[in-house]
């Protein structure tokens, strides 16, 4: 009699527990609910990035190798399109500031300024730039990236410098200028923009209009400022006083373009700023903070979506979840029963 009355109890217990667990359940459910309509925001501290956008606004930046939003775009359009996007994934809080680079130096266009509150504005900013606000036709990649750098360094901000790295016109036979700041001062990203393969540069006129593409008679394929390269006295028309780069114009293909990423990885390593290459960067966020020095601040944080989740996942709980755990509990009883012949 003890093993049938000890069995015949378990039904009563288990529905009992059953019950006190909906019970439990619907207050937690409850009380998340009032607590997404009467405590809407946290303060919470977190991470956030200062950065300041250089642009390089020159003639190659208006290749066409580019993807920007499934088309083929030129490398500005590609760059501002991933500092549009940068926008929309930076914590409140961060700040962004605007510059251009052209010729020989970076310009800032304005401060960094919070990215939630002036979303528009910033927004608006990155989409008119435009080459045509380039003040001359060279250019000087190191000597703006090291104009940046000290752009940065004055506001306080992490650098993000897009460019394809491309001189013009090319850097003389004795190098590039050195950079005489202390690296790792600055952090930051430069950001390579164009093809590994090398394309033609559109050509404008004096208003504007596209009328083709650069040719190799309309550029300069060697820089002759300083001293001559090694092999100058093997070429035809040598002569060490009137002719001390050759008698011959050198022909190249200076005006095909294409991203530079082994000087821009040396432009990155002299400076102290990471590298990444924007075709193969997904996330420029991730990237950039992986390099840089973030700023802690204070933020309200709106938790009411996450409450209602947590709310609405007990209630499905309660409603679905148990009740078909019953059934199951159920049917397994009902096939241990014993049978009883008649």
């Amino acid at each position: 009699m003890d093993g049938p009355s000890r069995n015949s109890k378990r039904p009563t217990v288990i529905k009992m527990a059953l019950r006190d667990i909906r019970f439990w359940l619907t207050g937690a459910a409850w009380l998340l609910a009032l607590a997404a309509l009467f405590v809407p925001r946290v303060e919470l501290v977190r991470p956030v990035l200062d950065v300041v956008a250089v642009f390089d606004i020159t003639g190659s930046m208006n290749t066409r190798d580019m993807n920007v939003d499934g088309r083929a775009g030129s490398r500005l359009e590609a760059s501002q399109a991933a500092v549009r996007r940068l926008l929309t994934s930076l914590p409140c809080g961060s700040r962004l500031g605007l510059g251009v680079f052209t010729e020989r130096s970076s310009f800032l266009l304005f401060e960094p300024a919070e990215v939630c509150a002036n979303y528009a504005a910033l927004d608006g900013s990155v989409r008119q730039l435009d080459w045509r606000m380039a003040w001359a036709a060279d250019s000087h990649v190191s000597r703006g990236l090291y104009k940046a750098v000290e752009i940065a360094s004055s506001v306080d901000a992490n650098l993000a410098f897009f460019t394809d790295g491309q001189e013009a016109p090319p850097l003389p036979a004795s190098g590039g200028p050195v950079f005489d700041g202390e690296p790792g001062t600055v952090s930051g990203l430069i950001v390579g923009v164009g093809g590994r393969e090398k394309s033609p540069i559109p050509k404008f006129d004096f208003d504007g209009r596209e009328i083709g593409t650069w040719g190799r008679e309309d550029v300069p394929h060697e820089n002759r400022v300083g001293l001559p390269p090694k092999d100058a006295s093997s070429r035809p028309g040598y002569h060490p006083r009137n002719a001390p780069w050759g008698g011959a114009t050198t022909a190249g293909d200076e005006h095909l373009s294409s991203v530079r990423e082994a000087y821009l990885e040396t432009l990155a390593e002299q400076t102290g700023l990471g590298y990444a290459n924007l075709a193969e960067t997904r996330d420029l966020v991730s990237s950039l903070q992986a390099v840089s020095r973030s700023r802690p601040v204070k933020a309200a944080a709106d938790i009411r979506p996450y409450l209602a989740s947590a709310a609405l996942i007990l209630l499905l709980l309660i409603s679905a979840l148990l009740p078909a755990l019953d059934r199951v509990r159920r049917w397994r009883q009902r096939d241990v029963m014993p049978r009883v012949p008649i």
